[in-house]
């Protein structure tokens, strides 16, 4: 059977499944043969070899003892999973799962947490069209930021403060559609008790407090950590005295946004605004 080439340096998909292959082939199994021995179908494996879809925890772990690979897949597969995002950002990732309060600060788009899946979907589909990403990269940062987003509609979600710079609001990712949704969720999200989201006005200009993207963590334990990034890598903070002068100037701009209230209503017109345009 004539298997068709696949580039393992394509994408990280592509690389685990050009390992599953040749893994199997040298131990001389076919694909159907393997899934016998592993439980798992033929067409399964046959998608993650050729880079379709990323294999699940136990394929990998099945794969490898019946292939003998001294755990190469599952290594491979965590390696995947990493290098969807930029350095840095897992290691974030795994202390916001943890954070009984985040306070974040937005410039330009609307932060992931708070996007609805039109609005993220149009955002990392215009990296593939650009040719710096793929559909099925896309797909997989897709399910990782839905992940993280479900600590927010958990039983008990941690509380939310967001502040975003207006231009947040006034990009029109995804055209004027997707933006009537987006802006109707954030006032949902405003309205909830457990959030407090206030938008930072144009006429702030230089004396904006922030001029770079933040997040900030408090952890069970109460101890904070702050988070911001390049477009290279991101960078978690643990240091407290540098911690404490990001929140400093947090506290600058939340006094120097508008009020919960104002920034609801400020949302709203800026939804309106969207509205006019596809009347």
């Amino acid at each position: 059977m004539n298997q068709r080439e696949l580039d393992p340096s394509s994408s990280p998909s592509a690389a685990l499944g050009v390992q599953l292959r040749r893994s199997r082939n040298a131990r001389g199994l076919t694909q159907t043969e393997l899934g016998r021995i592993i439980n798992f179908s033929a067409s399964y494996i046959s998608r993650i070899e050729r880079g379709v879809e990323p294999p699940s925890l136990r394929l990998a772990q099945e794969a490898d003892r019946a292939l003998d690979t001294g755990g190469t897949l599952e290594l491979m597969l965590d390696q995947l999973k990493h290098s969807l995002l930029i350095e840095g950002f897992p290691e974030f990732a795994e202390q916001e799962a943890r954070a009984t309060a985040i306070r974040l600060f937005e410039i330009a788009v609307v932060p992931g947490l708070l996007q609805v899946q039109s609005y993220a979907t149009a955002y990392e589909m215009a990296a593939v069209r650009q040719g710096v990403s793929t559909t099925e990269r896309a797909a997989e940062r897709l399910a990782f930021l839905r992940t993280r987003q479900s600590r927010l509609s958990a039983s008990r979600p941690p509380s939310l403060q967001a502040v975003l710079d207006a231009t947040c609001l006034l990009r029109p990712i995804g055209g004027p559609a997707v933006m009537i949704e987006q802006l109707s969720h954030l006032e949902t999200l405003a309205e909830r008790p457990t959030n407090v989201l206030q938008i930072a006005p144009l006429e702030l200009g230089e004396d904006r407090p922030l001029n770079y993207p933040l997040v900030l963590l408090t952890l069970p334990d109460r101890r904070m950590m702050g988070y911001t990034e390049t477009l290279q890598r991101g960078y978690l903070e643990r240091d407290a005295e540098t911690v404490a002068g990001w929140v400093s100037n947090y506290d600058r701009l939340q006094v120097e946004s508008l009020s919960r209230g104002a920034s609801l209503t400020y949302i709203r017109k800026v939804r309106k605004d969207f509205e006019d345009h596809v009347r």
